[in-house]
């Protein structure tokens, strides 16, 4: 384990260097291949819903809800875990541990099957719980690892090198799903499984690249207890206070919340919208969904450094600002979006505005922190609203789905949670 002081540009390429490995995820499984390989298996059992406890459920609204109670979890967890982990002196043995949890069930995922339901959900629900919980602790490193003028930059770093890293290994992908022959695959839909396989080994195996480099922390010489466990919900309940004295901190964090909910939404089920309410025609839908997904992944990587030098100029709430605006236009397009053509353009307006405004909105939130070395507390509470907002915008969506049969419906409500974001930033001071 190298020991570089906090700055450095090894450690600070280190830290990002876990986008690359972890974006794979993000891209592969949450984005492009699997939603495909979910509409595909559905579709070629001739099943468009799932029966639960006497119930018809629409598939598409299913994954939704499973997506939410994965994130529920996350969030009831995180806080007990940064309590423990900060007990043991020892976050990067947390990261690695949800890294290796997300990844094996990845790996999992080659088995997921119409027949057998119950256990390919919880393959898939397991990969979300790695992966965001993970994030968890690798958020938390970035106030540890860079000064504060370093921060807009690094972030946008670590997002462009997931894209990099994730857009390259799609790419491997691509050429297996639409050529299988040449790479000795039977068929298109087992080089989709193999692709999830892939995944599994890509986020493990780059992932300690980045763990070689990340400092440990120290342990407490003192006795684990139950208040240690639970640490974690008591220095929520800190940060809450903390807030109620930082009004610029507190503003921030409610419009957050909102528009958070409806950007990781939106980005959990684009494939879904465009495998199921896109008319292809003749055209292929597997190729054209892809495409989709990598044209995102290509604007998205010039758009978080764009937004990253914007920022700079004209302020990080202004920037966030028009980015909520931007999106907010384009849910509203999205209910007229018909044909591959007009999904190729909202996907590239989409892809601009992805990369920065999570990019801007990770380092604004650490830009706002008071001066405390317990960043991991801090984080944690910005974790927290993101998955409780995430629950709260999967749960609204798969129930407009289900109860209006259309993820139209759905997509242009999510417009609202950015309008309404977009006003609660108007009220955060700017200095």
């Amino acid at each position: 384990m190298a020991n570089l002081p906090k700055g450095h540009p090894k450690l600070l390429n280190a830290w990002a260097f876990y986008d690359w490995a972890n974006s794979v995820y993000s891209l592969v499984i949450a984005s492009a291949v699997f939603p495909i390989f979910y509409e595909m298996i559905f579709s070629d059992a001739k099943k468009e819903s799932i029966n639960l406890f006497g119930q018809d459920i629409k598939a598409t609204a299913m994954i939704s809800f499973v997506t939410a109670f994965a994130f529920l979890i996350v969030a009831i967890c995180s806080p007990i875990l940064s309590g423990i982990s900060d007990y043991l002196g020892n976050k990067k043995a947390f990261m690695r541990f949800f890294c290796y949890l997300g990844g094996l069930s990845c790996i999992c995922l080659y088995w997921f099957d119409v027949d057998n339901l119950f256990w390919s959900y919880t393959a898939y629900f397991f990969g979300l719980i790695g992966f965001w919980s993970s994030l968890v602790f690798y958020n938390s490193y970035l106030p540890d690892i860079a000064f504060p003028e370093q921060q807009d930059r690094v972030s946008a770093r670590g997002f462009s090198m997931g894209y990099f890293g994730s857009t390259l290994l799609l790419l491997i992908n691509l050429g297996m799903v639409m050529f299988p022959d040449f790479f000795a695959i039977e068929s298109s839909k087992e080089a989709m499984k193999i692709s999830f396989v892939m995944v599994g080994v890509w986020w493990i195996g780059f992932s300690h690249i980045t763990y070689y480099y990340l400092p440990k922390g120290n342990r407490n010489n003192v006795p684990l207890t139950k208040d240690f466990i639970f640490k974690g919900f008591h220095e929520l309940n800190l940060v809450w206070k903390q807030l109620k004295q930082n009004l610029a901190l507190k503003r921030y964090l409610y419009s957050y919340f909102v528009f958070i909910m409806a950007v990781q939404t939106v980005m959990l089920v684009a494939t879904y919208f465009g495998a199921t309410e896109v008319n292809w025609g003749s055209d292929d839908k597997t190729m054209g969904l892809i495409i989709s997904i990598l044209l995102i992944q290509l604007v998205a990587i010039g758009g978080a450094f764009i937004t990253s030098r914007i920022s700079e100029k004209y302020g990080n709430i202004n920037t966030l600002m028009v980015l909520n605006g931007i999106w907010a236009v384009l849910c509203a397009f999205a209910y007229f979006v018909e044909t591959p053509i007009q999904f190729y353009a909202t996907a590239g307006f989409v892809g601009l505005v992805m990369g920065g405004i999570q990019s801007i909105a990770r380092s604004t939130y650490s830009k706002l922190l008071p001066e405390t070395e317990d960043t991991a507390s801090f984080f944690s509470f910005y974790d927290v609203t993101e998955k409780v907002g995430i629950v709260i915008g999967m749960t609204i969506y798969g129930t407009i789905d289900l109860i209006t049969g259309s993820m139209r419906n759905a997509i242009v409500f999510l417009g609202v949670f950015f309008v309404v974001g977009l006003i609660l930033l108007t009220r955060v001071p700017r200095k």
